[in-house]
């Protein structure tokens, strides 16, 4: 009798902790959602001009601030993100959100980011006719302009820093963007001989008994903390 009294004993905590366990995931995956909805959520005021404007303030929130997203990682889900059709920084969300926490996280940061914008615009729209003719107005916008001008440079400064790493992703930059300056090929036409063209690189070095490299390496220092402006809603 003792003995059956000890185990019963015994099982309680644990049929307690189990009980208990589903609650708490639940718990902490609905913090989770609740995070990426909100991170985005103040990302997305930053769109003007584009997604590439806000990829810093994305790589700064998942990677610097709460460490989602390995900083290497970042060149593969830009070009993922901007290979796949809609907006470059809507499907960087999708990408992350998804990763994090399936399709209830990527249903959450696309709602996050997607949900500022919408409300804005809707504003907008019915203000516009009333400041277009205002100088002050239209001074504000070519500032406006400026700015992400800066954020599209310093998104392709921090992509090229981990995608551009030996000669041929070099040459396979500097190719593209000349092609595009100077010709009216379609982006997409770029996308695809880009991944061919680095396909055919790999598929040579092998052949040569070359060292294949597809990644930049870590030079085993202190991963610098990435400032950017400051910004609120």
């Amino acid at each position: 009798m003792a003995q059956i009294q000890a185990a019963a004993a015994a099982s309680t905590p644990t049929s307690t902790s189990t009980s208990s366990s589903p609650k708490l995931t639940k718990n902490k995956q609905l913090s989770l959602l609740f995070q990426l909805f909100w991170t985005f959520f103040r990302i997305s005021p930053m769109t003007f001009g584009g997604g590439y404007a806000m990829i810093p303030l994305i790589e700064r929130e998942v990677v610097t601030k709460r460490g989602w997203i390995q900083e290497e990682e970042m060149g593969d889900i830009l070009s993922i993100s901007g290979s796949a059709p809609g907006g470059v920084g809507v499907n960087a969300s999708a990408y992350i959100g998804f990763r994090m926490a399936g399709i209830a996280g990527a249903v959450a940061a696309i709602v996050g980011i997607t949900l500022p914008t919408f409300l804005i615009v809707f504003v907008l729209s019915f203000l516009y006719g009333q400041f277009s003719d205002n100088a002050k107005f239209a001074a504000a916008l070519q500032g406006i302009q400026g700015a992400v001008i800066a954020l599209i440079l310093v998104a392709a400064y921090r992509m090229g820093k981990s995608s551009l790493f030996d000669k041929a992703t070099v040459s396979i930059a500097l190719i593209a963007l000349t092609v595009l300056l100077f010709t009216k090929v379609h982006p997409l036409f770029a996308i695809l001989a880009g991944i061919v063209a680095g396909m055919a690189v790999v598929k040579v070095k092998m052949l040569l008994g070359w060292k294949v490299q597809t990644e930049k390496q870590a030079k085993g220092k202190p991963v610098e903390e990435t400032y950017y402006p400051e910004y609120y809603i």
